[in-house]
């Protein structure tokens, strides 16, 4: 264990580097000026060399790499260009509305998505599941800004129940967690259906019915618990997904996240916020799919971390 975790952080820091370095050359090789976003309408030619000339933009492309690697290795990101302030403790600030919100959805959708599958798995090829079939089909096509959209117009325009944007009480967070719940609960009910269709259809399940376990046994012991590792990939996945920021959804609703700020960075070409922005949310996402592969041994014992089952 001590060994495969070892490995695993040297996998993770070089991830996390690597995607870093290649977003620092994407961004300086894509359109657009930081001084030009910053000197406000008709600036001068000399007001833009100056600030570029703060900025550090004036150097190589070699020479500013080096620098935001030795300043990386310090701890220092850099200052934000729009906010003024460290570049990382702009994005430490909005990663717990981020977590706020990816936290929710996946719990909304892990309480509904896992029964509504394991109903469907039952009723596998009935005119019920055939419906429940046609209905997530449905939440999987819609567009999330739509979702948010209708969901706004009815809950906070035409029944003013709950809060329209922004994260003021916690009826603020019910409309932007219903949104992105919808689609993953669509995604993770299919997932279910297809894996406890197959566990539930497989010759030891046939065995366990033949000798009288219980249907509520054989679903939620026997078929359950084998289809439970690809169930928690996706889920972990999609929270992982969830925690880089749900861009349209965050700007439909105000929702003081990651996702919207980096929007406002990518509009400002604010260089050390898109930065910042990038590290945290890498080091989240592969902090997250460690914790899964450290959850597949609990769930199936067959299998070995770092080894072959």
């Amino acid at each position: 264990m001590v060994r495969y975790l070892a490995r695993r952080a040297g996998q993770s820091i070089l991830t996390i580097f690597l995607t870093v370095s290649t977003v620092f050359v994407l961004i300086r090789l894509a359109p657009g000026d930081p001084a030009a976003a910053m000197a406000g309408p008709n600036p001068s030619t000399d007001d833009l060399d100056r600030i570029r000339e703060q900025l550090g933009l004036t150097e190589s492309l070699p020479a500013q790499y080096w620098i935001f690697i030795r300043d990386l290795f310090g701890g220092d990101l850099g200052t934000s260009y729009a906010f003024r302030a460290p570049a990382l403790d702009v994005v430490l600030d909005r990663v717990p509305y981020t977590i706020t919100l990816a936290v929710s959805a996946i719990a909304v959708t892990t309480v509904l998505a896992v029964p509504l599958g394991v109903w469907m798995a039952r009723r596998a090829d009935t005119k019920r599941e055939l419906g429940a079939n046609i209905m997530t089909i449905a939440g999987q096509s819609m567009p999330d800004f739509w979702i948010g959209v209708m969901l706004l117009t009815m809950f906070a325009v035409v029944v003013p129940v709950l809060p329209a944007s922004g994260f003021t009480t916690w009826g603020g967070l019910v409309l932007p967690t219903v949104t992105v719940a919808t689609l993953q609960l669509a995604l993770i009910s299919r997932l279910v259906r297809r894996e406890m269709a197959a566990a539930l259809a497989s010759p030891y399940v046939t065995v366990a019915r033949s000798r009288g376990v219980s249907e509520r046994a054989l679903t939620w012991r026997y078929a359950m618990r084998n289809s439970a590792i690809p169930v928690l990939t996706a889920l972990g996945t999609r929270f992982a997904a969830l925690l880089n920021g749900v861009v349209v959804v965050e700007v439909v609703f105000g929702w003081p996240g990651v996702g919207s700020l980096v929007v406002r960075a990518l509009e400002t070409r604010d260089y050390p916020l898109i930065q910042a922005t990038v590290l945290v949310t890498a080091s989240l996402a592969i902090l997250v799919q460690l914790l899964i592969d450290l959850c597949y041994p609990l769930l199936d014992p067959r299998v070995r971390l770092g080894k072959a089952a």
